[in-house]
């Protein structure tokens, strides 16, 4: 793989950055010098066998470290699987993974110093992350430093820009707008406040609905939005929200907040639905409402933990054995990926030519083992994004039920 050069200009920002208090978490810098310290697992292996560094750039402290940890953890599962089963075999040679993770904070400007920290150090094929944000920052310059972006965000302009080192993981969330407003507004009716996640992402979401819910009849009586990494009690904003009288509010961003908000809105006495961005999880925001019963009335992605594709069960129960919780999509999409993107690089038989495996993405989705299809992923549209059976999921008297998407 040809090596990779940092800008200069990029290490000077990043400096700046330091010194400017921008990094300013202790626990994720490295001796002092401002780097937040890689997590990885590095495999053992055998003489003749040789280490493909895979990257990964997300949240793993602040507000949405929970978030960043499940989509790590279903990666790294899948690596650990491989590896102890004696890696995988191109012409004759034995490759194993090795994840190097780093923190980014969920902020983009972090996720394209990491990676290209990663290109330097690591000379990382592919890197994953799981924030449209990040994902877009790496897009800036990812085809000429020629590495894959595996792309966790279901913001359908990753693959639309025409990027073509770029995997879209989740499916597009412009296939969810049609049955959340329908379900929402048959079931509660046409006035939504929104009050979404601040991020790229959250406003991507409110860009593609408030149009939407207009074009079906429905007004939009309140338009903000919430900052997840400053603002901890969200009284004011959710009273604010509710002044307006609304019978739907849009909500969503990493499930632990986005929860706390619902909470804190019937607790304020709303009795309406929750509309939920798809990067809210119902099972993991039960944990903070302790309860179905205060999320009754909403829509949203249907829990990994109440689907069954061929490999879901299994996945589940070997990811409880190891973290002592039910995963989430996030790790299960990560987790599929990787046996994917290993498929893909068995089929351009190569470990080190990002742009032959983007090529044999196909013949690694027709490859992947039916024990292992957490979720079946039926083809890689034209884009370069994974296409699914839309399933959504609502909550009614303090149950999820899933929904079928024609």
């Amino acid at each position: 793989m040809k090596s990779m050069k940092l800008s200069v200009l990029f290490v000077m920002l990043a400096m700046m950055m330091v010194m400017a208090g921008c990094i300013d978490n202790p626990s994720t810098q490295s001796g002092g010098e401002g780097e937040a310290d890689a997590k990885t697992n590095e495999p053992e292996v055998k003489d003749g066998e040789e280490v493909v560094h895979i990257g990964y750039s997300g949240p793993l402290s602040g507000p949405a470290a929970y978030y960043g940890e499940r989509t790590l953890n279903g990666l790294s599962m899948a690596v650990d699987e491989i590896n102890e089963n004696g890696g995988f075999e191109i012409d004759g040679q034995t490759y194993k993974f090795n994840v190097v993770a780093l923190d980014d904070k969920y902020l983009p400007n972090e996720t394209a110093a990491n990676a290209k920290r990663m290109l330097q150090e690591n000379d990382t094929p592919i890197i994953f992350s799981p924030h449209s944000g990040g994902i877009k920052a790496m897009q800036v310059f990812n085809e000429e430093e020629n590495f894959l972006v595996a792309a966790y965000s279901s913001e359908p302009d990753i693959t639309a820009a025409g990027n073509e080192l770029t995997v879209r993981i989740p499916p597009s969330y412009d296939g969810y707008l049609e049955p959340f407003t329908n379900y929402a507004m048959e079931n509660h009716g046409k006035k939504l406040a929104a009050l979404p996640a601040a991020t790229q992402y959250g406003k991507d979401w409110t860009e593609a609905l408030v149009p939407y819910w207009e074009e079906q009849g429905g007004e939009v009586v309140y338009n903000s939005s919430i900052d997840f990494t400053k603002d901890t009690d969200f009284f004011t904003l959710v009273t604010n929200a509710l002044k307006e009288d609304p019978d739907v509010l849009f909500i969503g961003g990493p499930s632990e907040p986005t929860a706390k908000v619902a909470k804190q809105a019937r607790e304020l006495g709303f009795e309406g639905g929750f509309l939920v961005m798809d990067q809210a999880k119902f099972d993991e925001m039960k944990v903070v409402t302790e309860s179905y019963d205060m999320l009754n009335g909403s829509v949203g992605v249907l829990p990994l933990v109440d689907s069954d594709f061929p490999g879901t069960a299994e996945f589940i129960e070997k990811y409880e054995a190891e973290h002592g919780e039910t995963p989430g999509s996030e790790a299960g999409y990560h987790y599929v990926a990787t046996y994917i993107f290993m498929e893909a690089m068995k089929a351009a038989g190569s470990v080190d030519n990002p742009e032959a495996i983007r090529e044999n993405m196909q013949k690694g989705l027709e490859a992947l083992p039916e024990e292992k299809q957490v979720y079946t992923i039926v083809k890689l549209d034209e884009n370069g994004g994974f296409h699914t059976n839309l399933r959504i999921g609502v909550i009614e008297e303090g149950k999820v039920v899933d929904l079928a998407v024609e």
